[in-house]
């Protein structure tokens, strides 16, 4: 089948390798791939990096057009990428005679509703997550705002005209059916979760706890962002430290390590004991090795229904357990179903040192590191995530007329 896919995210970024690439590298060996990104400067002027990224997309089969990413000033400049957007997926689609669009997020979609109606070119609406409600979380929408509107009105314009629509999460669906009910009935709604290199990321031949460390416990990540809890991070902490006194604590990030332990420092975690230290793509298996169980709170809401954090994906490929809240996608779900964790129920100091005494009796458990690599592979395998995806087209093509629907 004669794909395009669309991306408002760079090739060339750390997302464009995990999220696009990698799925691609899958499905270019059953369909034709033509590929639209959106390149960042800088990464455009490194030219071996560029050069490298073309023989790779060659040696695939991928026909790659790279595009340059506008940043200022920001409407015109998003105006103008959306122009360009519009203009050479229309061209590629008709010189390749493209069968599918697969649009990753919203903007492509966007982009795909105008070569729907200009070429009749079925498109998949790639929704990764609910980019309008996570727009609000973040405090740089106003829910009441016009530019809020507007994008709803084009969430809800790509759910009715997509001939398919893909969801990082099961519960994200819920919600989407919840706020748009009877005009989403006939959506074709697959959940396909955020993959993971299964093969980079898996257990240590040897566990902290099999080379006699001491019990570690650690978070892997940015944690001064908006989405992430770190008062429940330090909570969770100091109720452990509490059970097991020569407990370590370790925090893997890019971020400022100052601040990070001031703040982790003012919420009660032993200075002593926290150690704060970056890691490479390469080297986070590594780390994550080293942790015996690995916290992640994030923020709850409607925008975090369509969240599927990648890094737990990450973690328990490694063998490792987590330490969750509810309220985040298939989050709690995952973990209950194949008992890879604890699950939080709130910051009170109760509930952390409850989840703390699960914890430590989950840890005995011989076979939990098994359990943690068989969620990975059944929920966040790139293989059935490609797999889902090809599926997907099939259907797609099954039902390749798409007529325009009734706005």
């Amino acid at each position: 089948m004669r794909v395009l896919y669309l991306s408002y995210t760079g090739l060339l970024e750390p997302l464009g390798q995990s999220q696009v690439l990698a799925y691609l590298r899958l499905l270019s060996r059953k369909h034709s791939i033509g590929l639209i990104t959106f390149e960042k400067p800088g990464d455009l002027a490194d030219v071996a990096a560029m050069e490298a990224q073309r023989r790779t997309t060659d040696a695939l089969g991928i026909r790659w057009i790279p595009l340059r990413y506008h940043q200022h000033p920001r409407l015109l400049a998003t105006g103008w990428d959306l122009l360009a957007f519009a203009w050479s997926a229309l061209r590629v689609a008709h010189q390749d005679k493209v069968e599918v669009l697969h649009c990753r997020s919203y903007i492509p979609s966007f982009v795909a509703l105008a070569v729907k109606w200009l070429a009749r070119k079925p498109f998949v609406f790639d929704m990764r997550a609910l980019w309008p409600e996570e727009m609000v979380a973040a405090g740089r929408l106003n829910p009441g705002s016009l530019v809020y509107r507007i994008l709803q009105s084009g969430e809800r314009l790509c759910l009715k005209q997509a001939a398919a629509v893909v969801s990082l999460t099961e519960t994200g669906v819920a919600h989407i059916r919840h706020v748009y009910g009877h005009e989403v009935e006939a959506v074709d709604f697959a959940v396909i979760p955020t993959c993971v290199d299964l093969d980079l990321f898996r257990p240590a031949l040897v566990g902290a706890q099999e080379e006699g460390r001491a019990l570690a416990i650690g978070s892997v990540g940015t944690v001064l962002s908006g989405w992430f809890k770190f008062d429940w991070l330090t909570a969770f902490f100091s109720a452990a430290d509490e059970l097991v006194p020569d407990l370590d604590f370790k925090i893997v990030t890019p971020e400022d390590s100052r601040r990070i332990r001031a703040l982790a420092e003012a919420g009660g975690t032993p200075p002593g004991r926290l150690e704060i230290y970056g890691a490479g793509r390469l080297e986070v298996p590594e780390a994550i090795g080293r942790l015996s169980a690995v916290a992640m709170f994030y923020a709850t809401g409607a925008a975090s229904t369509g969240r599927c954090p990648t890094r737990m994906g990450e973690v328990l490929a490694c063998g490792i357990p987590v330490v969750v809240n509810a309220g985040v996608g298939d989050v709690e779900g995952i973990v209950r179903r194949y008992d890879v964790g604890v699950v939080v129920n709130d910051a009170s100091a109760q509930s952390m040192r409850a989840a703390a005494v699960a914890l430590i009796e989950l840890l005995q458990d011989p076979q939990l590191r098994a359990r943690c690599r068989h969620a990975a592979e059944s929920w966040f395998s790139l293989e059935r995530g490609a797999e889902l995806y090809d599926q997907l087209y099939s259907r797609v093509a099954a039902s390749r007329a798409n007529p325009l629907r009734t706005l």
